[in-house]
């Protein structure tokens, strides 16, 4: 595969105050605060062989990403991505992402040294098939496996001469898998690229098997995001006139070679992505593996690109719309968090004068601006570009913010936030990791949302927890608090751990009922910067949890 060299494009500082804005010249993105649509969850927060063995690379380089999920290869993987020696095996990485709260799939042709896969047959491939189920049965420890890809870009990988037609091998692989793992979800079918009657044709076959994917995927490598709203709704359509219930969609390949290290580039795809709704999407494969695909340089240096996907972590409470000026160039995505009454956008893709107008807003803001460059996959960025600080009066609801000098390829961060603004206290359970368990709404909720259906236990494959990625700026203990809901009219207990240590219980009294919020509160010591808190109804190593409760959020003081 090609490899692009990019130049280390220079962000310019300037200094800036503006009360009362007019509109700048240039295209303006426009987002309403007022407008969530769905919560964070990072959803395009993943990447293809993200990380490989020996914590490669280093957890302080992860944690600010809030990862989402990974796809990695199997148990005795043999694929050799570019040449490099086989690597990545998920259950060896596991530990890793397990730390910093990432979910996986599994692939299983990766099992295979070559690329595209040569095919054996067939009871070679069911061999393999048992062996990556067994090992994964055995590794009673892992609990973050989200599914089994079973096939990688079948439309031009599936050796249809020697194996037959794909569709059938799809539901013989599955009804395999099925013979030994009955509760792992399945991820499919993994095609390059959208194709509507190709995806039609498939989940056809698959539905009158009985093997229609857990999750669906499909691979956004066109060199443009434009068609991702598209093809979402297509994948719909489709869905529905066959009477299919909704999936969660998987993108787990986006952006080209030339695009997956540009900043400006990979605002445009992670806005399309958000806004479409996918569940997950990973940064595409196409150099080094262990490096978030060009994320980190050196196991523990942040890129230019690396910065994007922080202010991405960075996001809390919900994402809120944004409106491009057209489908190609200049776009971004927002959050709003109703706590800190923050505004976050990252965006990009626009060389020149161009804006951003923030409306759903009140009173006198503190706005940040700052930039990050591209600077390629091997050259470290030790900090964002600061542009400009500056206090605005909001006018009829928003302000208009002009950004100079714009290159393309840079990402930009906005911050809008009242003037004193504090580092985040409350973490929203809605945003934190979650592992089968159900992301919820209500009125009652804070933020509008919460975790619920937090109900299985006494196995790696199907056990209930959240992760919640934290940043506190001391080292000390900290109060608690936990937003929850039980309904049971009896007293329910949950599992409490920080950054891997021992097993505490949380106690939850009775509240009125479901959706009614009470909250409790217990001490957890905590370092300087990033941790991760996770609260089970069961996990490894702990025995399970009591009762039901539905966790709203945490809030430390």
């Amino acid at each position: 595969m090609s490899r692009t060299t990019l130049a280390l494009t220079a962000a310019v500082l300037t200094g800036l105050t503006v009360v009362a804005p007019a509109q700048a010249a240039g295209h303006t993105l426009v987002v309403n605060a007022a407008a969530p649509f769905r919560p964070v969850t990072h959803a395009a927060a993943g990447g293809l062989y993200a990380l490989a063995e020996n914590n490669r690379p280093a957890d302080s380089t992860l944690l600010p990403l809030k990862l989402n999920t990974l796809t990695q290869p199997p148990p005795d993987v043999g694929q050799k991505p570019n040449g490099q020696p086989a690597g990545g095996d998920a259950l060896k990485i596991a530990p890793q992402a397990d730390r910093v709260g990432a979910a996986q799939v599994i692939r299983m042709p990766d099992i295979y040294p070559d690329f595209p896969y040569k095919w054996v047959g067939w009871a070679d491939w069911l061999a393999k098939v048992d062996t990556m189920v067994s090992k994964r049965l055995a590794a009673t420890s892992v609990s973050n496996v989200a599914a089994w890809e079973i096939w990688n870009e079948p439309d031009w990988t599936w050796d249809t001469a020697a194996a037959g037609d794909f569709n059938a091998g799809w539901a013989r692989t599955v009804q395999r898998i099925r013979t030994r793992d009955t509760v792992t979800p399945v991820a499919g079918p993994g095609y390059a690229g959208w194709d509507a009657n190709r995806m039609r044709t498939f989940l056809t076959a698959a539905k009158s098997t009985n093997t229609v994917p857990d999750l669906v995927v499909w691979h956004e490598l066109n060199h443009s995001s434009a068609s991702i709203a598209a093809d979402v709704a297509a994948y719909r359509s489709v869905e529905s006139s066959l009477g299919i219930s909704p999936r969660q969609i998987f993108i787990n390949e986006y952006a080209w070679t030339d695009e997956v290290d540009v900043p400006g580039r990979v605002a445009n795809y992670v806005s399309k992505l958000e806004r479409a709704g996918v569940a997950a999407a990973d940064r595409a494969f196409w150099y080094e593996y262990g490096t978030v695909n060009g994320l980190v340089v050196n196991n523990t240096q942040p890129t230019g690109t690396w910065w994007l996907y922080k202010w991405y972590g960075d996001m809390a409470g919900s994402m809120v719309s944004t409106t491009p000026p057209a489908q190609s160039g200049l776009d971004g995505f927002a959050s709003y968090d109703t706590t800190r009454k923050r505004v976050d956008v990252v965006f990009g893709d626009e060389s020149g004068t161009n804006s951003v107008r923030v409306t759903g807003l009140s009173g006198t803001v503190r706005v940040t601006l700052e930039s990050t460059p591209s600077s390629g996959r091997f050259t470290a960025v030790t900090a964002p570009t600061s542009i400009s600080t500056s206090t605005y009066t909001v006018a009829n609801g928003q302000i208009t913010v002009p950004v100079p000098n714009m290159s393309a390829t840079s990402a930009y961060h906005l911050v809008v936030e009242p003037a004193g603004g504090t580092y985040q206290q409350r973490y929203e359970a809605e945003n934190a990791s979650v592992f089968r368990a159900q992301r919820l709404s209500s009125s009652t909720a804070s933020n509008g949302g919460y975790v619920g259906r937090i109900d299985n236990s006494g196995d790696p494959r199907n056990d209930s927890y959240l992760d919640f990625v934290v940043n506190v700026p001391s080292a000390r203990s900290y109060t608690m608090t936990i937003g929850y809901a039980n309904g049971t009219g009896a007293t329910s207990t949950q599992g409490l751990a920080c950054n891997g240590g021992g097993w505490s219980t949380v106690s939850y009294p009775p509240t009125a009922g479901w959706d009614q919020f009470g909250t409790v509160s217990t001490s957890v010591s905590l370092h300087a910067g990033y941790n991760t808190i996770r609260l089970v109804k069961g996990a490894p190593f702990f025995a399970g949890g009591t009762g039901y409760a539905e966790l709203d959020y945490l809030h430390l003081n």
